[in-house]
């Protein structure tokens, strides 16, 4: 085993570009799809002899990948919220498949909407064409594209979450002897950082945050996520150490600075290492008696 690295790794160095280049990927994938899909429909136009004004294609595959793109945070929100994994994919594959429909219908209002304004824009008018049929085939198209934005977005998180490092419990030994220290209440969490291995101990974590179906450990300025609810984890830290003080966070007393009440009832807690902390109301009374 290895101790934790002290220097910036490429996760953190990755940290400040990570939304530009998260919102330059879709952006830069529309502008993409709408260059070559308009230049293909205009061609397969021209050669069937279909008559059709040369600003068309753009128009149609513009509005549809500036929906699409619209809906790229909304699908991200879905699976952070509905995350998949390998023992519960079955179980949600059917919300996924209404989510897809929804997607859908999203899309296809936003996009016939769109090229209605613009029509109109000029004295003319969009036929969509027969709703029924013209979703069927778009939605056969877009349940595609649905499925490669999920499966797409779930490969970056697992690239993120082994350049970041996962945290997991130490397990029990696969023989009859016995653990080298309490399972149900761990000292120590075992970390997993590109094909490395090195032992967090949970006096070092300074606090812990919901997110999703992970709970990020706070250990020297980095995060490490462990998959687990925050009430789960809640239940096997030392009470003596650990104090809940947010339906999303938990907070190791001896890294706590200070208690700012705020005129709201809540609180906010300063860490010794210049961090801040939400405290909620109803955690507010026990924090006070704990550091008291």
């Amino acid at each position: 085993m290895a101790n934790a690295p002290a220097s910036p790794g490429a996760f953190e160095r990755y940290l400040p570009y990570r939304r530009w280049v998260e919102w330059g990927y879709w952006i830069g994938a529309g502008l993409v799809s709408i260059v070559g899909n308009a230049l293909t429909v205009g061609m397969e136009m021209r050669r069937a002899g279909l008559a059709h004004h040369p600003a068309e294609p753009w128009i149609w595959e513009g509005t549809s990948n500036l929906v699409f793109v619209a809906l790229v945070p909304l699908v991200a929100w879905f699976t952070r919220r509905y995350p998949l994994h390998l023992d519960t994919w079955l179980r949600r594959l059917p919300a996924y498949l209404l989510a897809s429909v929804g997607f859908s219908a999203l899309h296809v209002l936003g996009m016939v909407a769109l090229r209605m304004a613009i029509y109109a824009s000029v004295g003319d008018s969009y036929d969509f064409g027969h709703w029924g049929r013209q979703f069927a085939y778009e939605y056969l198209k877009d349940v595609r594209s649905f499925a490669g934005v999920v499966l797409l977005m779930e490969a970056y998180r697992f690239l993120l979450r082994r350049l970041q490092g996962e945290a997991s419990l130490l397990a029990a030994p696969d023989d009859d002897a016995p653990p080298v220290e309490p399972i149900e209440r761990p000292e120590r969490f075992l970390v997993r950082k590109l094909g490395r291995e090195f032992l967090v101990a949970a006096a070092d974590i300074e606090w812990l945050q919901a997110s999703g179906n992970y709970v990020n450990l706070r250990v020297r300025g980095r995060d490490y996520p462990l998959r687990s609810t925050i009430s789960a984890i809640e239940a096997r830290l030392d009470p003596a150490r650990f104090q809940r003080v947010h339906r999303s966070h938990i907070v190791n007393l001896d890294h706590v600075a200070s208690i700012e009440p705020l005129d709201t009832g809540d609180a906010r807690i300063h860490l010794r290492d210049g961090a801040t902390l939400p405290c909620s109301r109803r955690y507010r009374a026990a924090l006070r008696e704990r550091t008291a």
